[in-house]
């Protein structure tokens, strides 16, 4: 499974080898700062707001229109933002770099 560098709110970077499942899964297991994941991962509480480094955005792929939904509820969403119980983790995401937006 593929490493993740999660760079915090803080500026620190959080770098998870093996990451399983979904970026807010990952990250809730990994204790990275600014993912809450409150609703468990049903795409309704926007509290793994991530932006997904550009050099990754096409790999990542684009939000569902739920997804954009709740982004669009977010003051800092952008291009690029993405909730990360909505990004599957796969071999062809190893190296990703996402910035937790957090609260």
């Amino acid at each position: 499974m593929p490493k993740v560098t999660y760079i915090t709110p803080s500026g620190e970077e959080k770098v998870v080898a093996d990451a399983q499942g979904n970026l807010m899964t990952a990250a809730v297991a990994n204790q990275v700062e600014g993912i809450d994941g409150d609703c468990g991962g049903v795409c309704s509480c926007a509290t793994c707001h991530v932006h997904i480094d550009p050099e990754w955005a096409e790999r990542v792929g684009s939000a569902t229109d739920i997804e954009t939904g709740m982004l669009e509820l977010e003051d800092s969403a952008g291009e690029n933002s993405r909730l990360g119980c909505q990004v599957e983790l796969t071999p062809e995401l190893d190296g990703l770099v996402v910035r937790v937006v957090g609260r």
